[in-house]
């Protein structure tokens, strides 16, 4: 008989603390109806006390979605329990996530405080948030660091306390491998009523770890893992959920199941992707564009003459059809409604129409329309209230020659031109808009990444802009680099000038 394994995606939490890849309500709304799709057990939604627009995004996705449990982030804080709780009243599965730090560092550096006090907090903590929810889990915070024989007592303590689910998190991802595994495992031998709450993993990738430290904790005995899809999250990310589904899917010797429908991992994928203007590094495991490539000339014989020689997964699985209905500027609004519905993007037909428009414009610039350029217009809508709007770029460069850009922008209804030269295209072009912006704006960090190999491609750009002292982030995308990177300069602007 096989066990079960709960998936936790914290996408829409931990997932989104990465700078500059934020979403509003119904982008998150979005992601949390394709994770329902997915097949997710629990959803974390938000941490209610931290801003009114995660308290709205916890009540918003608890309207939106029916049959995941909807978990809200929380200190060990009366008021922040209080507002989980009431963030999650319209959740028809509602769980709150409590917590404190265990690790000696933390108690002493974080806290100031004791082992017993801690404790005293956590068992505090665990009974309050009892009182508004049947459904309450516990994290112990760097857990990872936390020395086994005292886990294991807030563990026990938190559980008879009431705590359905306790997570054991390598909050700082320093753990190895065998190392989580046998926490877990003590915690399994050690916890008395260990069996009246499910052990969870939550694991950080700062050493490349943590997909190797989730599945060991779940061959000792954890049985939820929290995950985010592509692995995203602050620093270096979260453990992968299309890495944990499909490890056990093809392990399936090891007699675990998760409920994930793996068929809808590409098409979510890519959507977390294109919302949050995160690229996919091209190696990562499942999702990545050269996840099913093959250039060797020995490993392509292999595959043409039997699949499994080199593909432990069928790219079918996943939601790679081979098959897929190729777009170019002769495919009709229901080839692109259909690539779009596989990508979990599902569109009213006002909406489909103003796509269609953009689409057969970029159609006509390339030969091949790809999955990723498809995103990129679905979420093209995203700039049109934008206060600042570009109207036209013009730039004169080449070898023995300056650079000069000229361009026109739209602000609030109202045209300005300008020029300037620069030491690159983009420079000049940059140049002539600060003449008509008058801030004090410095480019931190510049990424362009193509979203295939074509010279027709789209490039994709990444900026990062420095304004009284804080970092704003914008994305561009175009079949010209330079108007995109132009056009992610003006969408960091347009997030502090109003």
């Amino acid at each position: 008989m096989s066990d079960r394994l709960y998936i936790f995606d914290t996408t829409l939490r931990d997932g989104e603390q990465v700078p500059g890849c934020q979403l509003n309500t119904v982008e998150k709304i979005q992601v949390a109806r394709a994770l329902e799709t997915l097949g997710v057990d629990v959803i974390e939604a938000g941490f209610p006390i931290s801003s009114p627009g995660d308290f709205k995004s916890v009540v918003e996705i608890s309207k939106a979605v029916t049959w995941p449990t909807i978990c809200a982030l929380t200190r060990a804080v009366e008021k922040d329990i209080d507002a989980a709780s009431e963030a999650l009243k319209y959740a028809k599965h509602g769980r709150i996530h409590t917590g404190i730090g265990t690790s000696d560092s933390h108690i002493r550096y974080k806290f100031n405080s004791t082992r017993e006090e801690i404790l005293e907090r956590a068992i505090a903590a665990t009974k309050y948030a009892k009182k508004y929810v049947e459904d309450v889990e516990f994290y112990c915070e760097d857990a990872g660091r936390t020395d086994n024989e005292y886990l294991a007592r807030v563990v026990e303590a938190v559980i008879k306390a009431g705590a359905t689910v306790v997570n054991i998190p390598d909050t700082t991802g320093y753990c190895l491998p065998d190392e989580y595994g046998a926490k877990i495992r003590y915690l399994m031998e050690h916890v008395d009523g260990i069996d009246k709450a499910i052990i969870s993993t939550h694991c950080h990738n700062d050493l490349g770890m943590a997909t190797a430290n989730t599945v060991q904790g779940v061959l000792n005995g954890a049985r939820q893992v929290e995950v985010t899809i592509n692995g995203i999250g602050e620093r270096a990310g979260n453990t992968s959920l299309e890495e944990i589904a499909m490890i056990f899917k093809s392990h399936k010797e090891q007699n675990i199941q998760t409920n994930i429908n793996t068929t809808k991992i590409y098409g979510i994928s890519r959507m977390v992707s294109s919302l949050m203007n995160m690229p996919i590094q091209p190696n990562k495991a499942i999702v990545g564009r050269n996840a099913f490539a093959h250039s060797s000339g020995i490993h392509q014989d292999g595959v043409l003459k039997n699949a499994e020689t080199y593909e432990i997964i069928d790219p079918k699985d996943v939601g790679i059809d081979d098959n897929a209905i190729v777009l170019t500027a002769r495919s009709g609004r229901a080839a692109l409604k259909h690539r779009m519905h596989v990508l979990g993007i599902d569109v009213d037909q006002e909406r489909l129409d103003k796509i269609y428009e953009d689409f057969l414009k970029l159609a006509d610039k390339k030969k091949e329309i790809t999955d990723d350029d498809v995103m990129v217009l679905a979420g093209a809508d995203r700039s049109q209230n934008h206060h600042i709007k570009l109207e036209y770029l013009q730039v004169t460069s080449g070898v023995g020659v300056r650079p000069v850009a000229s361009l026109g922008l739209n602000i609030a209804g109202e045209k300005f031109e300008a020029a300037a030269s620069g030491n690159g295209p983009v420079d000049a072009a940059i140049k002539a808009l600060k003449q008509i912006i008058h801030r004090q704006m410095v480019l931190k960090e510049f990424t362009i990444q193509a979203i295939s190999k074509g010279s027709d491609d789209v490039g994709k750009v990444h900026m990062q802009v420095e304004y009284d002292n804080r970092m704003y982030y914008g994305f561009g995308a175009n079949t010209d680099i330079i108007a995109a990177s132009l056009e992610a300069y003006i969408d960091a602007i347009n997030k502090f000038v109003k």
